[in-house]
């Protein structure tokens, strides 16, 4: 064989080595981040009956849902905020510290969300949990630089996983399979509350007239506690990943750019590029811009799936009980979670990132198209029966597909800095259009469902079409996403 042959070959089975995954700094990091999604979604099976036995409606249930929504919303609405500013200072002070803060905040605030017998107390323990909680982003950092362009799809690909995991234990624990939850209806899916009032349920435990004033203080106990433990977890193990800071104390030269492997130039430039040069980067731009409408997208979808098989079959729904909504909802998580961990790492390295992307996008037309399609058939039928049935599992296993695309798109955000100490930057600015759909996709979808089926609005069908103009656009953009070669995944 040639000399430039085994060279060639030489280099190419370089390129393709994979660095294994940092399996300790990446589970403490991932375990710190299953705290948010049960922080943020725990309130969210029991927060119309806390409205309603706080009286603040003047006993008219039509404006539970205004209250609750405003509750609901504020952690996001804060967030977005506070979030870049957060992810901002971890670029300056380090990872470790802005974790910390955040994790201690959302312990302080979850209690005072349970102590809380007033509207406004409520209010403040909810733009508190937000306004302190910089971690999602900060978090994405320290997974984008503990890993290699070898291995970062497979770490990003957990991070759903993660996700889907936290709001199934938060969903379980008012899940309305409980006996004392099964015939409460007050508008949520997941009403009920597993461990709320708990001196009704389990009276030798939890005695004496705390409990009973402070009937939702143990949910909030059990999520204030997971997240004080992952404070100490965080404190105690997890290392410091900001590249300024680790040079300070390891020997070792610095990895180059972003996701760069072991061996690569460092950069000359050792300070965070300026918030407005980033915001003038086509190449910032493109992907933070395709991650901020796959969100709005994905928390449409998310708000109008229960409240569509909910919604009366006269009105254009399915009609579906609480209880059966919360057992869909409830496998979709645990499935998801199943299909991520299966299928997203294999898809990304064998099809690319950017292939993967684009077709995970598209699996959301089958999940938008279900919604009218089941109306007509029920209309048809007059009974949720086995053409329903099969049309809810195709539009739950489309939406499976779809959450491919999150795992990729956080391997273009990193990849996009433009260099490794402005990541946190990167991570902020993306982070901050998620907090926004977060905060105003719901209500806004789910005002659109009702008014296009008040006034028929193009059949009922207005909010679907709204949702199909916006994901033509992720399609749009999604094309505009960079090609990352082979020797750099």
């Amino acid at each position: 064989m040639a000399p430039d042959e085994s060279t060639a070959l030489l280099e190419n089975s370089q390129t393709k080595t994979k660095t294994p995954l940092p399996k300790l700094q990446l589970g403490l990091t991932l375990f710190v981040l299953f705290s948010e999604p049960i922080s943020s979604q725990y309130i969210f099976p029991f927060i119309n009956q806390l409205i309603r036995e706080l009286g603040v409606t003047g006993g008219d249930d039509r404006k539970i849902g205004y209250y609750a929504g405003v509750i609901e919303s504020l952690f996001f609405v804060t967030q977005a905020l506070t979030v870049l500013w957060w992810s901002r200072l971890s670029d300056y002070i380090g990872r470790r510290p802005v974790l910390l803060v955040g994790l201690a905040g959302l312990s302080v605030s979850n209690l005072c969300f349970g102590l809380s017998r007033e509207f406004w107390a409520l209010v403040a323990s909810r733009c508190i949990a937000g306004a302190l909680n910089g971690n999602v982003g900060v978090m994405k950092s320290v997974v984008g630089e503990i890993t290699d362009t070898t291995n970062m799809a497979r770490a990003f690909a957990l991070i759903p996983i993660v996700f889907f995991a936290g709001a199934s234990i938060a969903y379980v624990l008012g899940f309305p399979c409980l006996p004392w939850a099964k015939n409460q209806d007050f508008g949520s899916p997941l009403f009920g509350g597993g461990l709320v009032k708990p001196h009704d349920h389990w009276p030798e435990l939890f005695s004496g007239s705390f409990w009973v004033q402070h009937p939702y203080f143990l949910p909030s106990l059990v999520s204030a506690s997971f997240t004080a433990f992952s404070f100490v977890v965080t404190a105690l193990f997890l290392k410091e990943s900001l590249p300024s800071k680790r040079r300070r104390k390891e020997s070792q030269p610095e990895r180059g750019p972003i996701g760069a492997p072991a061996g690569a130039p460092g950069d000359e430039d050792a300070s965070p590029v300026p918030i407005r040069t980033l915001l003038k980067t086509y190449s910032v731009i493109i992907p933070v811009a395709n991650y901020g409408i796959l969100g709005l997208v994905e928390i449409g979808c998310f708000a109008l799936v229960p409240l569509f098989y909910a919604t009366p079959v006269e009105i254009g729904g399915l009609g579906l009980q609480p209880f059966t909504i919360g057992m869909i909802m409830t496998a979709f998580c645990v499935s998801n979670g199943l299909f991520q961990a299966l299928f997203t790492a294999r898809a990304i390295e064998r099809f690319g990132e950017r292939r993967v992307f684009r077709s995970a996008v598209l699996a959301y037309f089958p999940v938008i198209a279900s919604f009218p399609t089941m109306s007509w058939i029920i209309q048809v039928q007059k009974e949720v029966g086995m053409a329903i049935w099969v049309l809810i599992v195709a539009q739950l296993l489309s939406w499976a597909v779809v959450e491919m695309a999150y795992a990729v798109i956080f391997v273009f955000v990193t990849r996009a800095s433009p260099n490794k100490y402005s990541l946190g930057t990167m991570n902020g600015l993306s982070q901050t259009t998620t907090s926004i759909a977060r905060a105003m996709g719901p209500v806004t979808f789910t005002s659109l469902f009702a008014f296009s089926k008040e006034y028929n609005l193009l059949g009922g069908n207005l909010v679907y079409v709204a949702l199909l103009v916006l994901l033509c656009l992720l399609v749009l953009l999604s094309r505009c996403l960079p090609e990352l070669e082979k020797d750099q995944r």
